[in-house]
């Protein structure tokens, strides 16, 4: 791994580090990159499926999540955090957010992401995912 981030086109969401989300340390605390990486989700899924992201056609939740860090974020720091989907399947996708800070790379995260039947969020049925998320997406 290099401490540059690579160029990629599409989307990216900005996140400037509050105070409140540092620890005694004076970095992110952990579990803060995982509000980070739902706003960038939300966000993104706005950007490409508009408002509501279709909200009687696709619905989905989180199977796996994981984060690799490389190096802190700090408070004011900038977060740029670019998703980017890295694997199709029939009913799940697999995303990478990559995170960097003024080019700085600080981490990775990685996510396994299951399409489910709207609305079905206690027993959720896998199904496929619809082909105009996998075209908003690619």
């Amino acid at each position: 791994m290099t401490d540059e981030q690579p160029e990629r086109a599409g989307f990216t969401h900005q996140i400037r580090v509050r105070y409140g989300d540092c620890d005694m340390q004076g970095v992110v605390f952990n579990p803060n990159y995982f509000a980070y990486l739902d706003d960038t989700m939300d966000m993104w899924l706005q950007a490409v499926l508009s408002d509501g992201y279709l909200p009687n056609e696709f619905d989905y939740m989180v199977k796996k999540a994981s984060i690799e860090w490389d190096s802190p974020a700090r408070v004011h720091d900038v977060v740029d955090l670019r998703p980017q989907v890295t694997r199709w399947g029939r009913s799940s996708f697999e995303v990478e957010v990559h995170m960097a800070v003024a080019g700085r790379r600080i981490g990775i995260a990685e996510f396994v992401f299951i399409s489910i039947r709207p609305g079905e969020h206690e027993s959720p049925t896998p199904v496929p995912v619809p082909e105009k998320v996998r075209a908003a997406l690619s």
